[in-house]
């Protein structure tokens, strides 16, 4: 379904909806209409034809189910990545095992989302894509999280990170930033500042998005 000749206006962010399951799009379309500067542009439950509304519609960011019929979500945002590599994908998933995650990051998205938590946490997810951000719910960074710290045999962070140090860690992944991090903590925002530094450091990545990454695909820094 299009929605293109009803935008009032053309310097809104353009979202399109793409999920299965009619009552999440209504639910998310309510949610994000009711953002003044964004644009509901189109919606479908189809994975293919996800593509044919992005040549005609031109969404700025698509939130997208990974079990899509037709082509599944994972495969639908790596194509949108090859062809249109300005798109930010909202992955959207009942899942929350670090596989499915995995999956949906490395085709290119740049936020992921649970089902669950879609009504609260897409605006943050969208708003943190906008901004050139990575973003996991909460629910998805406390499992990868702390998945990577606790594996045995690959506790690169484990060992060289401090409890503080991955108590922030966890939080910047989940999105947070150093303000909102300092309130959860109860220390001060320089604090945090040099705790994600030294964490920068420790695990070589040197951005918030390389740092989720690292998060996400549990691997040893290069």
């Amino acid at each position: 379904m299009c929605y293109a000749s009803e935008a009032p206006d053309s310097m809104k962010i353009r979202i399109l909806i793409a999920d299965d399951h009619q009552m999440l799009r209504e639910l998310l379309r309510h949610v994000l209409s009711a953002e003044i500067d964004w644009l509901i542009v189109g919606e479908t439950g189809d994975g293919l034809q996800v593509l044919s509304l992005i040549e005609s519609v031109a969404p700025h960011v698509v939130c997208m189910d990974i079990n899509l019929p037709g082509m599944n979500g994972i495969e639908v945002t790596r194509t949108i990545l090859d062809k249109w590599p300005d798109v930010k994908v909202v992955a959207l998933s009942a899942y929350t095992d670090q596989r499915h995650v995995l999956d949906m990051m490395n085709a290119g998205a740049s936020a992921y989302v649970t089902k669950a938590e879609a009504s609260t946490e897409v605006l943050s997810a969208i708003r943190a894509v906008l901004s050139g951000r990575v973003y996991l719910c909460p629910d998805v960074a406390g499992v990868v999280t702390n998945e990577l710290l606790g594996r045995k045999g690959n506790a690169r962070a484990s060992a060289v990170l401090g409890e503080r140090e991955r108590q922030v860690l966890k939080l910047v992944a989940a999105g947070q930033t150093s303000s909102q991090i300092a309130k959860l903590l109860l220390i001060a925002v320089s604090t945090v500042e040099v705790h994600r530094r030294n964490i920068m450091r420790k695990l070589d990545r040197h951005s918030v998005a390389a740092l989720t990454r690292y998060v996400v695909n549990n691997e040893r820094p290069d």
